[in-house]
């Protein structure tokens, strides 16, 4: 009865390391919705050579456009001459394609309470917007939100970060 057992066990084992070495298959099917690259994810506006951007596109928008983002001084949602620049591409890009709705992020660096970021990013985000829409751009196209501190765009703390943390993103949906 033992050896019965004990040739039971045996067989069991062997089938369990038999399939665990399954091999992968050779070709796996691309990824639902494109690839990485296709998403915009951080990448290059530009994409690949021989790759078209799609009109009204976020890859379009950011190619176009001279940015996506105004900076903003310490304590400060005023927009400068710098930002007007920046965002009068933007508005110019976005009358040319009246379809298309976008929403205007605001951020805050690191420094100060949450609460008085989330307001400092809220009233970022409605600088660019009020300025977006002194140029033409429907406020029905343009949403508003802040993310103060939560979402740096560079980690460290000192003024270089901080600096690039201080901003207003205008985002194109995917």
């Amino acid at each position: 009865m033992n050896q019965h057992r004990l040739k039971i066990a045996a067989v069991a084992i062997g089938l369990a390391l038999t399939a665990g070495c399954s091999s992968k298959p050779k070709d796996l099917p691309p990824p639902p919705g494109g690839t990485v690259a296709d998403q915009g994810n951080g990448g290059d506006a530009g994409g690949d050579v021989g790759t078209a951007v799609v009109p009204g596109s976020r890859a379009d928008f950011l190619q176009k456009v001279s940015s996506d983002r105004v900076l903003f001084e310490t304590d400060s949602y005023t927009i400068d001459a710098e930002d007007r620049a920046i965002l009068d591409s933007q508005a110019a890009w976005l009358l040319a394609n009246p379809t298309v709705t976008v929403t205007i992020e605001g951020h805050a660096d690191e420094r100060g309470t949450r609460e008085y970021n989330l307001g400092l990013g809220d009233r970022r985000a409605n600088a660019a917007k009020n300025y977006l829409a002194s140029r033409g751009v429907p406020e029905s196209r343009m949403t508003t939100i802040s993310w103060g501190k939560e979402r740096p765009v560079a980690l460290g703390s000192d003024e270089g970060a901080w600096a690039q943390n201080r901003r207003a993103v205008t985002v194109i949906p995917q």
